[in-house]
């Protein structure tokens, strides 16, 4: 989600705003910049990532894994809890 966001931010300066502006009403928008990432690292990563969080999940115990959520329900929970008292 991030990288969307991250591509459909506009300029923060007024001339290139107005360039971008007038792009996308004319419909034509300059090719943005290439990628520069090494596509076998990243296909290395990506393949890493797939097999990362299940093979994490298959070694932890059902206490370690109750552990984790409770600590992830406190976090989550816990500031709410602090605001709403008066």
């Amino acid at each position: 989600m991030l990288e969307r966001l991250a591509k459909n931010k506009k300029p923060t300066d007024l001339n290139a705003l107005a360039a971008a502006i007038v792009g996308e009403a004319t419909g034509e928008t300059p090719p943005g910049p290439p990628d520069e990432r090494d596509r076998a690292a990243v296909a290395l990563g990506r393949k890493g990532g797939a097999k990362g969080g299940p093979a994490r999940a298959a070694s932890l115990t059902p206490e370690r894994r109750r552990e984790i959520a409770q600590k992830a329900a406190a976090a989550r929970w816990g500031k709410a809890d602090e605001t709403t008292e008066p």
